[in-house]
């Protein structure tokens, strides 16, 4: 056993401790790993966090109500800024021009954002179709409000000026089938004008009957 002399009294001897040995740990490869693909992990979350906040751009949004049918104008679109927008498709605002004149397919609520498959450039004047414009009475309109889009059906009356009409007039009645294109009302007056798509057959039947006028107007289909 060692003895050491302790300073000043060198008669008293005492024993010396051995040095203590420190028992290394033995990192497990497995934790290892696992301690890289959590930092890993970290850093690719960090840099999504990043990437979803820096991903700002400039989109189309529905500044008023747009009925189903209308057409677009300037006043219906604002730009709004945007973070994010993962999983949307919202129009940018650098296509305004591109959209500007294309009709609502559906209904468009203020404060929403602007998609492409809202709208169409579908005309609503088919092939084999003409335009007509009917002049309507208020109290002859099948609805408080037509829109482009609407399928209406064109019911003859009777002639009231044909004294063998009478009681005849409802088995003898012509229909005719017509898509509504637009309709305005009249300014100061109690009409409203109501643009039709009719079959290019029925367009010179329809214009002698409304002539006449002796058309009522049924809405078949609104869109």
């Amino acid at each position: 056993m060692s003895v050491a002399t302790r300073n000043g009294n060198p008669s008293v001897d005492a024993p010396v401790a051995p040095p203590r040995v420190v028992r290394q740990r033995r990192v497990r490869p497995g934790l290892l790993g696992l301690a890289v693909l959590l930092i890993a992990l970290g850093g690719l979350g960090s840099a999504f966090a990043i990437t979803s906040v820096r991903a700002t751009g400039s989109y189309l949004a529905v500044a008023q109500t747009v009925e189903v049918g209308s057409v677009l104008g300037a006043d219906d679109l604002v730009a709004v800024q945007v973070a994010g927008g993962q999983g949307l498709d919202p129009v940018p605002s650098g296509r305004l021009a591109e959209v500007i004149g294309m009709r609502a397919a559906v209904s468009l609520a203020p404060g929403t954002l602007l998609t492409m498959a809202q709208l169409t450039d579908d005309p609503l004047l088919g092939p084999g179709q003409q335009q007509f414009a009917l002049g309507l009475r208020a109290a002859q309109v099948p609805a408080p409000k037509l829109r482009p889009g609407d399928q209406v059906l064109l019911v003859s009356t009777p002639n009231n000026n044909d004294g063998n009409s009478s009681g005849g007039g409802s088995s003898s009645a012509t229909r005719f089938t017509a898509t509504v294109t637009d309709a305005v009302s009249t300014e100061g007056r109690d009409e409203v004008v109501v643009y039709l798509a009719l079959a290019v057959r029925d367009v010179p039947a329809v214009v002698a009957l409304a002539a006449q006028d002796r058309i009522a107007v049924v809405l078949t289909k609104a869109a």
